[in-house]
């Protein structure tokens, strides 16, 4: 279980997330949604220690969590210039034992022995995923991960991730694209204001995303009318 107390996080003296209070069950698909610069990414990057809080605590089975605990996927993931797709593999250490290249390969049809600098934005991401698979941790953190996927391999990440569930892991998958989270997520959490407003079971997504683009309509309409 991931719970999260009291959370502030601000970059500089501006507050970004404030006492954001969270719980997330052990073996669900947990989806976060949140209108770009809502703090999506800034959750995760405190889950990775990337970012440290003001204040709060985020633990994860009662524990301190330790990045040692997660593998993140982040929404641009860094790699090394002048090195192969298969070089880069080669970085991470194997810790899933079923783990085998040439199988993930058949599945992601990625040119491993070309050099990275020349994959398409897609191509990078699945590289990223790729990478992913050879760790073995209780919690997946994926940051925008269907962002330029092309249609088959999002269905085909969508099947992994239920792959993973069923094997006991925990997931976390942020987006500001609702529909990209309903199919695959057991629950979803609307970010908003600095703070958790909403958690939504799957019977209840239908009331999530009218409640969310009614709030659009309302921000927008006058404006459109306006100009057009």
């Amino acid at each position: 279980m991931l719970t999260i107390n009291k959370l502030c996080v601000a970059y500089e003296k501006n507050l970004v997330l404030e006492n954001l209070d969270l719980i997330l069950d052990s073996g669900l698909i947990h989806g976060l949604v949140g209108l770009n610069g809502s703090g999506k990414t800034t959750l995760l990057n405190c889950f990775f220690q990337f970012v440290k809080p003001v204040s709060g605590e985020i633990l994860l089975d009662n524990k301190k969590i330790q990045r040692k605990d997660i593998s993140f996927l982040e929404t641009g993931n860094y790699f090394y210039p002048g090195i192969t797709g298969k070089e880069y593999l080669k970085i991470f250490p194997k810790q899933n034992e079923k783990f085998k290249i040439e199988e993930w390969q058949e599945l992601f049809q990625l040119p491993l022995n070309e050099l990275i600098e020349n994959y398409s934005t897609g191509m990078k991401k699945k590289l990223a995923i790729f990478a992913l698979m050879k760790q073995d941790k209780k919690m997946l953190m994926l940051d925008e991960p269907f962002n330029g996927l092309d249609i088959e391999t999002v269905q085909i990440l969508k099947n992994i991730l239920s792959r993973m569930k069923q094997n006991g892991k925990t997931i976390i998958i942020t987006s500001h694209i609702f529909e990209s989270l309903e199919s695959v997520c057991d629950k979803i959490y609307r970010l908003e204001n600095k703070k958790i407003t909403g958690t939504y079971a799957k019977t209840e997504f239908d009331i999530l995303k009218h409640t969310m683009y009614e709030s659009i309509r309302e921000k927008t309409e006058h404006l459109i009318e306006k100009i057009m």
